[in-house]
C-alpha cells in the first residue's frame, strides 16, 4: 500500500475497521499482511469470486484454523457427496416444520431471559440478554441441557478465540485447546446416550444418520454439534445488538419499523449488510490468482473482508448509510444463497444456519420492540465494538419505559 505502516493488525484498524474499508478497496484491493503472510481482499466482486470458485480457492485453511478445536472436520471443509449429505442433514433440522417448532422455543427463551429486566427499565442487550439467550436457545434446539449454558458459553468462547484469533500467544492457544477438549468431553456422553436411545432432537438425527452406508462416528457427530453451536450462537447475539443500535441511531426508521412490523426483515438484512457479525472468511489459493490489484500466489491464505465488500459502492448505493428502504439489497433473497450482501457467505459453503438466524432474530426483535418503549442509551454509556474476525458490540446498555407485570 502507499503507506507501508498500515496494518490490519493495528490498534487503529481494530478500533474502527470501517474507516479503512474504502482505502483498502481503492488503494490495495489485494493487501498483503506480512505478519500473517496472508492476503486480504476487499472488493465485492473479488470476494464473491473467491467464495464461489471452490476449485481455485479451497477451504483447506480451516484445517489449521478450525479443525483442532471443533474436534474434527467442519462442514466448510467437506466437498462432494459428503458435504451434500451432511449439510442436508443439518439444513433439514433448521427448516420446514422443525423451524416452526424452534420458533416457539425461541419465543419461550427470549421471554424468560428478558423478564427480570422489564420492571427495572434498564438492560445490557448484549450481556444481559443476547449472549445468554443465544446459547440457551441453541442448546435447547440441539437437545442439550440448558442449565449448563454458562459453562458451555465459556468453552465456546475459547473455541471461537482459536478460530477467529489472527495472532494467538502460546498460553492463549493452550487455553483454547483445553476449552475444546472439555466441550468434547461434555458432548461425547450425550452422543453415546442418543445412539442408544434416540429422540427427536438434532443430535439423535446425526447419530442415526448414515453417509456412504456407514453411521457417523462419535467424532463426526461431535464436530457437527460444535459447528452448529458456533454457527447459531455467534451471529445471533451480535446481530440483535447491532440491529437495535442502528435503529436507536436512526429514530425515524425505528418509528417506521414499530408502525409497520413488515419492515423488520429489511432492517435485519440492512444490519447484516452494513455490520456483518462475521467480518473475515479464510480460503486457500490453489493456484496463482490475478485480481485488479495484484496476484495472490498459489498456497497462500486469502481472507475475504466481508465488511469491506458489503460497503463497496460498486455493489450498493450510499453503502455507508443505514437504510431499511434501500432498493439494491433485495430483502426477500437476503437470507438465501442469492443474497447481494455477503454476511452469510455465498456459494457452496454459505452459512448453514441462515434460515434459523433469520427466524431467531426476527422473533426476538418482534418480541422486544413493543416491550422496550422509548428505548435509548443509558446515561454515560459509550458504544464500543470488538473483534476482527467476528465483530459486535462489547455491550449495549439501554434504558426504556419499565414494564410492570
Amino acid at each position: 500500500m502507499p503507506d507501508p505502516r498500515f496494518s490490519i493488525l493495528s490498534e487503529d484498524f481494530a478500533a474502527a475497521p470501517h474507516r479503512y474499508f474504502a482505502r483498502l478497496r481503492e488503494q490495495a484491493p489485494v493487501h498483503h499482511e506480512p505478519a500473517l503472510d496472508s492476503y486480504f481482499l476487499s472488493r465485492h466482486q473479488d470476494v464473491r469470486r473467491v467464495l464461489t470458485d471452490h476449485e481455485a480457492f479451497s477451504t483447506e485453511a480451516l484445517q489449521v484454523r478450525a479443525e483442532p478445536v471443533r474436534r474434527g472436520p467442519v462442514l466448510a471443509q467437506m466437498t462432494g457427496a459428503e458435504h451434500t449429505a451432511k449439510r442436508g442433514i443439518v439444513v433439514r433440522a433448521f427448516t420446514g416444520r422443525a423451524l416452526q417448532d424452534q420458533i416457539r422455543v425461541i419465543r419461550t427463551h427470549a421471554a424468560g431471559v428478558v423478564a427480570p429486566f422489564l420492571p427495572r427499565g434498564r438492560m445490557d442487550l448484549v450481556n444481559d440478554f443476547g449472549r445468554p439467550f443465544a446459547v440457551r436457545v441453541t442448546l435447547d434446539v440441539l437437545g442439550l441441557d440448558t442449565e449448563a449454558w454458562q459453562q458451555v458459553a465459556h468453552w465456546l468462547d475459547g473455541v471461537t478465540e482459536f478460530v477467529t484469533g489472527l495472532v494467538l500467544t502460546p498460553e492463549r492457544r493452550r487455553h483454547c485447546l483445553d476449552c475444546a477438549l472439555q466441550l468434547e468431553a461434555h458432548l461425547v456422553p450425550v452422543v453415546e446416550q442418543r445412539r442408544r436411545h434416540p429422540g427427536e432432537d438434532l443430535i439423535s438425527t446425526l447419530c442415526t444418520a448414515e453417509f456412504d452406508g456407514t453411521a457417523l462416528s462419535t467424532r463426526d457427530v461431535t464436530a457437527l454439534i460444535v459447528n452448529v453451536l458456533l454457527a447459531a450462537v455467534e451471529p445471533a447475539d451480535k446481530t440483535i445488538g447491532l440491529l437495535f443500535k442502528h435503529l436507536i441511531d436512526h429514530p425515524e426508521q425505528l418509528a417506521q419499523v414499530r408502525e409497520d412490523p413488515a419492515l423488520l426483515p429489511a432492517a435485519i438484512a440492512e444490519t447484516l449488510r452494513l455490520t456483518p457479525p462475521v467480518q473475515l472468511v479464510p480460503r486457500r489459493a490453489e493456484k496463482d490468482a490475478e485480481f485488479a490489484g495484484g496476484v495472490v500466489p498459489a498456497g497462500a491464505t486469502v481472507f475475504c473482508v466481508i465488511g469491506a465488500a458489503n460497503r463497496d459502492p460498486a455493489a450498493f448505493t450510499a453503502p455507508d448509510t443505514f437504510d431499511i428502504h434501500r432498493q439494491d439489497l433485495g430483502t426477500a433473497r437476503s437470507f438465501t444463497a442469492a443474497a447481494q450482501h455477503l454476511a452469510f457467505g455465498t456459494g457452496l459453503h454459505q452459512c448453514v444456519g441462515a434460515a434459523f438466524a433469520r427466524a431467531e432474530i426476527e422473533t426476538v426483535a418482534a418480541l422486544l420492540l413493543p416491550l422496550l418503549d422509548r428505548v435509548r442509551y443509558s446515561p454515560g454509556f459509550r458504544y464500543r465494538e470488538v473483534g476482527l474476525y467476528t465483530r459486535g458490540p462489547a455491550s449495549l446498555e439501554l434504558d426504556f419505559t419499565p414494564v410492570h407485570t
